[in-house]
């Protein structure tokens, strides 16, 4: 099971889904993917300036999971926490090619409130390989 992650109030509950929804012995993959703008529209980035920001992309993840784990009584499935540079509706869809279920937010940190899906888990719903649960955010959000 791959789970997109944000840091936005979305993700988190997705993250929260996922653990409630998997047995002890899924693997939940926890993926974060970042981009880099400057003006518009992102940029390729020189891999030197990647690995420099990386360790802040990871650190998303790392806050992630263990804001939803915390307070959860009993064992967790194995969680794997990974970031990658790129589109993250791309990066999403590819990885449901090698997943059973992809987990996103309706709605991460992208700038139209109103809208009840956000642009990463609309873009996800159309493209993923496998089945996409959408957990719907708090309507006091909209």
């Amino acid at each position: 099971m791959v789970v997109g992650i944000d840091g936005s109030d979305g993700s988190d509950e997705a993250l929260r889904w996922a653990l409630d929804h998997a047995r002890n012995d899924d693997l939940i993959r926890a993926v974060y993917v970042w981009q880099i703008y400057r003006g518009a529209t992102p940029e390729v980035v020189p891999s030197a300036e990647l690995a420099e920001i990386r360790p802040e992309a990871d650190h998303v993840v790392a806050d992630a999971v263990k804001k939803a784990l915390e307070g959860r009584a009993g064992p967790a499935p194995q969680i794997e926490q990974v970031s990658y540079y790129g589109h993250p509706g791309r990066w999403l869809a590819k990885l449901s090619a090698e997943s059973d279920l992809i987990v996103v937010g309706s709605r991460g940190h992208g700038g139209f409130v109103g809208l009840l899906l956000g642009s990463v888990s609309t873009y996800v719903v159309h493209h993923a390989k496998c089945p996409v649960v959408v957990v719907p955010g708090n309507p006091t959000d909209r």
